[in-house]
């Protein structure tokens, strides 16, 4: 294994425990990777309450996966319901902040793709304006939870 390879993974280990409580801590099993090379696990995640400690333990999960698998991981967070209100810009309901600014930081630097539900949206009164510009609108969330099984992802909810 290269010496780039080893700060490349150290860079993501640490910034994956940056990002709250909940990262895997021990052995993990990184197989040899290189930039570019497809992910081998898919999971999508429901998002679908507002309590601050439900959407933490989701995102604690998706820092844990990222602990485990690296790289080597897709995931996707579909939010709908009170939810969504994790995705704007000026949430009309209240969101804490370090879980927006941790949902910011899974977009940017591990590319997670995260979903707003566009009937949710029609329902309290959002725009595409008033959304993160990294979530990706669907119409039906549910719908969005069923196409990403139909490509393969594991399906998380709780």
């Amino acid at each position: 294994m290269s010496n780039t390879n080893n700060l490349g993974r150290r860079r993501f280990l640490s910034t994956a425990a940056g990002l709250g409580a909940g990262l895997l801590v021990g052995k993990t099993a990184f197989a040899e990777r290189f930039p570019g090379d497809p992910p081998e696990h898919f999971v999508v995640y429901q998002l679908n309450r507002a309590e601050p400690e439900y959407q933490t333990a989701i995102l604690n999960s998706v820092s844990a996966m990222f602990g485990k698998y690296g790289d080597a991981l897709a995931v996707a967070v579909v939010a709908f319901g009170p939810g969504v209100h994790i995705l704007a810009k000026e949430p009309k309901r209240e969101v804490d902040e370090l879980l927006q600014q941790r949902v910011k930081n899974f977009a940017s630097e591990f590319g997670v793709e995260f979903v707003a539900c566009g009937n949710t949206m029609n329902s309290v009164g959002y725009t595409a304006d008033d959304i993160f510009d990294f979530a990706r609108i669907e119409e039906v969330g549910a719908s969005a939870l069923l196409e990403y099984q139909e490509k393969g992802y594991a399906y998380i909810a709780w």
